[in-house]
């Protein structure tokens, strides 16, 4: 099963436990595949270094090479006009149109109001784990 991961559900998951640890944890055992495009593997790196700074003691480089050997990257288009509310969250939708991914995690409220959009479900992490996970 093709998953793409919205950068908060991917940095909480290296951070804290919880359904976000869990699903990364599926990806670790094969269970399913992550799917990115360059730009929000761009995203995750720069969000997970900020707050890296936070956390002294993390090291995220492990992480990121992990990802970087075992996400599958597509290269996608940008929208003409903008789908979200925040035309900055359209990466995971034109990233879930290229890789013919039907399924987004995410907490952000933008996303969450499009789900549907080209047939895309858009799920919050406890309900992505409680549906397809156990």
């Amino acid at each position: 099963m093709k998953v793409i991961l919205d950068t908060n559900v991917f940095i909480s998951g290296l951070f804290f436990s919880g359904p976000p640890y869990k699903i990364l944890e599926a990806w670790r055992d094969g269970i399913i595949e992550l799917v990115a495009s360059p730009e929000i593997l761009e995203e995750y790196y720069r969000v997970g270094e900020i707050l890296a700074q936070d956390h002294p003691g993390i090291d995220l480089s492990s992480w990121f090479e992990y990802a970087i050997q075992r996400v599958v990257i597509f290269s996608t288009n940008p929208f003409i006009e903008p789908i979200c509310d925040d035309p900055d969250d359209d990466k995971f939708l034109t990233c879930a149109l290229a890789s013919e991914c039907k399924i987004i995690v995410s907490g952000d409220k933008h996303l969450l109001r499009v789900s549907g959009f080209e047939s895309i479900e858009i799920v919050r992490p406890r309900e992505f784990f409680e549906k397809y996970l156990t």
